[in-house]
């Protein structure tokens, strides 16, 4: 078949299919015709979907690092032990040869009235004695020695099982953000880039409108409280990575997502805290929102899948998505949960 003529095929078949199934397409409105309140709703849970399983990804991953810190510790506590019994086995062959060679078949008595010197002879039994004592703790040191290192190598095989599930776990995780993040591509792709301006108009509204409502409820006090001398060290560090893009299971130093650069920045302040945004919401004293200062952290949705640090005024900076970079925000740019002071 001549290549023109196999195109001429291949545009046949395509019309025809086009023609012969329009019904699902009539069915679900291309994005493009869609209500933009709906596009702006699907595109709000995919998001949160990606950072859900973007969170669920960085536990893992920390875990995942305890865990290899403790297989090193207990490998290196192994190979102590196994160095400590091998020396142990070495002083009881020394002991062993040392008995061997002085063994006789005269009782000490009889070679005791036999010696030319008898308080020579009695200083040399005193000296058996100390071997045979020495042989004694030997034996049990070498026998203590061999358990414990059995008992560290089945802690090892633990350990290093435990270490490749949380690997295999952490492989899954990943293949799920990336399942999440190809969902909000592609959406975003189906828009045209007019369509896709006015999305986000609709959210700018809507994050005003709940700014507003939030603000003026006297939910959030913002009395200008100064923050602690730590907050306002992470503040500044997290105000310095403003413009560095968003990326999930970063944490610096040229992107972040969003609890990596809470963390960051705590912990550029010289107070480690949680990785995730979970664990910071569970681990961290809360704080009233009415009672918010520079430095804080804001805690968004049921889940507390998203973390920002509070900037004052009404203000926070954050990672806040996929495609974006860091940036300072109105507080009100998600449901917010609560929020915590690491110090």
């Amino acid at each position: 078949m001549s290549g023109r003529l196999l195109r001429l095929v291949c545009t046949a078949a395509v019309t025809a299919s086009v023609v012969l199934a329009p019904t699902r397409a009539a069915a679900d409105p291309a994005p493009e015709e869609r209500p933009l309140s709906e596009l702006l709703t699907d595109l709000s849970e995919l998001y949160r979907g990606a950072e859900q399983a973007t969170e669920t990804y960085n536990a893992t991953a920390e875990k995942l690092a305890r865990q290899r810190t403790e297989s090193a510790k207990l490998d290196g506590e192994l190979a102590a032990a196994r160095r400590s019994l091998d020396d142990g086995r070495g002083a009881a062959g020394r002991l062993a040869r040392q008995q061997y060679q002085g063994v006789s078949g005269l009782s000490p008595y009889v070679r005791l009235l036999l010696a030319r010197d008898p308080q020579r002879f009695l200083d040399q039994a005193h000296v058996v004695g100390r071997l045979a004592r020495e042989r004694a703790e030997t034996v049990t040191r070498l026998s203590g020695g061999a358990r414990r290192a059995d008992a560290l190598a089945h802690a090892a095989r633990r350990a290093l099982n435990r270490q490749q599930t949380l690997a295999d776990q952490r492989r899954k995780d990943r293949d799920t953000v990336r399942t999440k993040l190809g969902a909000v591509e592609k959406l975003l792709a189906s828009l045209s880039p007019e369509r896709l301006a006015e999305v986000t108009r609709l959210e700018q509204e809507r994050t005003a409108a709940a700014q507003n409502e939030l603000l003026t409820s006297g939910a959030v006090g913002d009395d200008g409280r100064p923050s602690s001398a730590a907050g306002a060290e992470a503040l500044r560090y997290a105000v310095d990575q403003i413009g560095k893009p968003y990326r999930w299971g970063a944490a610096g130093p040229s992107s972040y997502d969003c609890s990596g650069l809470t963390s960051e920045a705590w912990r550029a302040a010289g107070h480690p805290i949680p990785r995730t945004s979970q664990s910071q919401w569970a681990d961290l004293p809360h704080v009233p929102l009415t009672a918010l200062r520079p430095g804080d952290l804001v805690l968004y949705h049921p889940d507390a899948t998203h973390v920002a640090l509070y900037a004052g005024h009404g203000m926070v900076v954050q990672a806040p998505r996929p495609g974006a970079t860091i940036t300072m925000t109105p507080l009100a740019t998600a449901p917010v949960l609560g929020a915590v002071r690491p110090a």
